[in-house]
């Protein structure tokens, strides 16, 4: 007989977990299951901070166990398949799972594979990324070390998590290099496979103008393709008309890689995916456009925002309130805006705090223009927000 379920959350990161808190402090009898592979549990906004060293990377790991709300079954398996027209997921132990009702959020897939020899190097020969636990102390390491030569921060030409974080780290050196006496020595370069900077122009604005500090070297249209850490060479082709099939080899004495990254495997070859392979959801109810009894939230949904801990904030409610509407044979009337934010650290006890909506429209918290750098902002996401997190928005108070 397959495990049977009334709601059944697949993903225990930030989304799957603050949903089902949050579903439980409207309703404490509904019967959830989490289904989760993962032990560990990690904040990751704070990997930026750690490859700075100013963040005790320990501090962002915590058991799994610890983050699931009381009551909530977990099953502690990989999804490999969805049947929606049968109301169940398939489990790689080739257990079934039905549901009434599902919520999708396994978050994104990182595609290291895609760079060839990046899985070789990273970690070492002055190769580097913040996108992995087992790394991102490295990045400070390169920093720390490097007293000349070409220092390369890449942001790959797919979504990603954090959309600030590519460049953000490279700020955040090219302040370290300057404070050291070093940044007229070090060649800063930004090699993206973006068409700018950053999409508001109300934020981008104050970035021009770190880079310009910075004395960083844009370069757009590119994706990596290939990295020698052996000979510290990296290659990217040019997309786009006036970059079209051009291939770069460039040399470094560090690089900070973000890898390429999309939907997993398992969403992507889903009857539940769009063609770009994220889960098909309505943009402002989160409810799936195909099984009314399917909502998705986070970075594996097809919702048009950057994928940031903050949009799952906003989207965990609307996703709540409409499914009990749902269940209680009431109409869905919780919208969500596309309202994302991104702490965007431009130097050490310096942010940007962007916040804005699906229209790449300024919705900001406070009473002040967060287009400048502040050092409150900063403190915000050092030391406020980490603790919000495991305190206030995994419970589901917040």
């Amino acid at each position: 007989m397959p495990l049977h379920h009334q709601i059944v959350i697949v993903g225990g990161g930030n989304a799957g977990i603050s949903t089902a808190a949050q579903l439980l402090v409207k309703d404490k009898t509904l019967d959830i299951a989490v289904i989760e592979p993962s032990d560990k549990h990690y904040y990751q906004p704070a990997w930026t901070l750690a490859g700075a060293g100013v963040f005790d990377i320990a501090k962002t790991e915590r058991d799994e166990s610890t983050v699931i709300p009381e009551g909530v079954s977990w099953i502690k398996h990989k999804v490999t398949s969805f049947h929606p027209e049968m109301n169940e997921v398939l489990l790689e132990n080739n257990d079934r799972v039905q549901y009434d009702y599902m919520i999708v959020a396994p978050g994104i897939q990182l595609n290291w594979d895609a760079i060839k020899g990046l899985k070789e190097t990273l970690g070492k020969n002055g190769v580097c990324s913040n996108y992995s636990f087992k790394t991102a102390t490295y990045t400070y390491e390169c920093i720390k070390n490097l007293k000349g030569g070409k220092a390369i921060f890449t942001n790959p030409n797919t979504p990603v998590k954090c959309g600030g974080a590519p460049h953000k780290i490279m700020y955040l050196a090219a302040d370290y290099f300057r404070k050291h006496g070093l940044l007229d020595k070090i060649d800063i370069q930004y090699w993206s496979g973006g068409t700018r900077l950053f999409a508001v122009e109300k934020y981008e604005k104050t970035l021009k103008k770190v880079v310009e500090r910075g004395q960083i070297k844009l370069n757009f249209f590119v994706r990596l393709d290939e990295i020698d850490g052996t000979n510290k060479k990296a290659k990217f082709m040019g997309f786009g008309e006036a970059n079209k099939d051009k291939e770069y080899w460039v040399d470094f004495d560090m690089i900070h890689i973000t890898p390429p990254q999309s939907a997993p495997d398992f969403i992507k070859n889903s009857p539940l995916a769009n063609a770009a392979g994220w889960v098909d959801v309505d943009k402002n109810t989160l409810q799936h456009m195909r099984y009314e009894n399917i909502f998705s939230l986070g970075d594996a949904s097809s919702l048009p925002t950057s994928k940031t801990g903050a949009a799952i904030r906003k989207q965990a409610p609307v996703v709540v309130s409409n499914l009990l509407s749902l269940i209680n044979n009431k109409p869905m009337t919780a919208t969500y805006a596309g309202y994302t934010s991104c702490p965007l650290v431009t130097g050490y006890g310096k942010l940007v705090l962007a916040e804005f909506d699906y229209n790449n429209v300024p919705q900001e918290t406070f009473p002040f223009d967060q287009s400048k750098e502040r050092w409150s902002m900063y403190k915000l996401k050092k030391n406020v927000l980490p603790w919000l997190y495991w305190n206030k928005i995994l419970t589901g108070k917040m």
